[in-house]
């Protein structure tokens, strides 16, 4: 079965012998109270590889949207949600929600009306606080990070960024011969932007291959979630087991990474340009997450079952901007190029069964 639903972009896996040894799997205690060794040093690492002041660790994004917006909520603001926003950070905003805090949401990366939203509550109490994703893969749009921090900069609020998709993928300094720009430090090095105001929260799962969170912010505020933080009292740390694996990533970023995002990123273009030759197209970009619809000829859980009996497993996903679903093809450095031409040649075939050539696909 050739399987194009991982989301582990840059290939890396961390089989335990490729890993410095660990004693205990968890210490039995809260991370109030004794820090995982190596801790400390990989959360400055992550920082700078961020382009953050400062960073910290958690077990996961769960966590840390949970911590997070009951901190903020603490401090007297108002949310604006993108209607994008991945569904765990939004739990988080339920949370602050339920706490009293006031949430409205805006358009998908529609900065435009974030600011406007901002402005028409001028006058109410708390400083704004924008949420969004630093990249949506279902649209293949990265967020508009500059004009989201341009606002609340202005009234003195925050940007809050889930930037899972786009970290270890995303880097700075894109260009034509480096599309995914270089390092992997994620959206804010993408965007060359660096302010207090922003504040990233991502998991290192995918490209990084590990089950672990970072938080990136200003010195102050990640002084402030760490003395706050209810999880790091009430929750198990981030296993040693976790803390070796983020090492490992990050000496493989530092080594391959950039080569590794160079392959995907050709994969990515080579895909698309097979999908020409079968008359059919994918939303814009180069983003390892390439989404399909091919809804003017074969519906796509139709066309997903066929590829499955094809030996090509996909994925289905809706769309950020509605509710029907697309076909997604998640391409990593795991692949090779005849995968690519198979699975062309797959999908080229289950759209025939028709009795039709695809000839068009629209693009959203």
């Amino acid at each position: 079965m050739l399987d194009f639903t991982s989301a582990l972009y840059l290939g890396l896996r961390h089989p335990s012998g490729s890993l410095r040894a660990w004693s205990a799997l968890t210490t039995g205690k809260p991370i109030v109270l004794e820090t995982p060794a190596g801790a400390i040093g990989l959360a400055r690492q992550l920082a700078a590889l961020q382009g953050c002041e400062r960073a910290t660790l958690l077990p996961s994004t769960l966590h840390l949207f949970w911590d997070l917006f009951s901190l903020l909520a603490s401090e007297q603001v108002r949310i604006y949600m993108d209607e994008g926003a991945y569904r765990i950070a939004r739990w988080g905003v339920e949370r602050a929600a339920a706490q009293g805090v006031a949430v409205r949401t805006f358009p998908h990366h529609d900065a435009a009306g974030a600011r406007a939203l901002i402005e028409r509550d001028g006058q109410r109490r708390g400083r704004p606080v924008i949420l969004t994703d630093g990249f949506c893969p279902l649209c293949g749009e990265p967020a508009p990070i500059a004009s989201l921090l341009q606002t609340v900069e202005r009234h003195g609020g925050q940007l809050v960024l889930d930037d899972t998709q786009a970290f270890g993928v995303l880097g700075e300094k894109p260009c034509a011969g480096t599309p995914f720009g270089c390092g992997g430090g994620g959206s804010l090095q993408w965007h060359g932007v660096s302010s207090p105001h922003v504040i990233a929260g991502s998991s290192l799962a995918k490209a990084f291959g590990v089950p672990i969170a970072v938080l990136g912010g200003s010195e102050a505020l990640i002084r402030r979630f760490e003395q706050r933080s209810e999880t790091r009292l009430h929750c198990s740390p981030p296993s040693l087991a976790a803390l070796r694996a983020a090492e490992h990533a990050l000496a493989m970023n530092r080594a391959h990474g950039d080569r590794r995002r160079l392959y995907v990123s050709r994969l990515v273009a080579h895909f698309r340009g097979q999908l020409r030759q079968i008359g059919l197209a994918a939303q814009r970009g180069l983003f390892p997450v390439q989404m399909i619809n091919a809804r003017d000829r074969v519906d796509a859980r139709t066309l997903h079952l066929r590829l499955l009996g094809r030996g090509i497993r996909t994925v289905l996903v809706r769309r950020c901007r509605g509710i029907e679903m697309r076909l997604g093809f998640l391409i990593n450095a795991l692949h090779r190029p005849a995968d690519i031409d198979r699975a062309i040649e797959a999908l080229d075939g289950a759209m025939r069964l028709d009795g039709v050539r695809a000839v068009s696909a629209r693009v959203s």
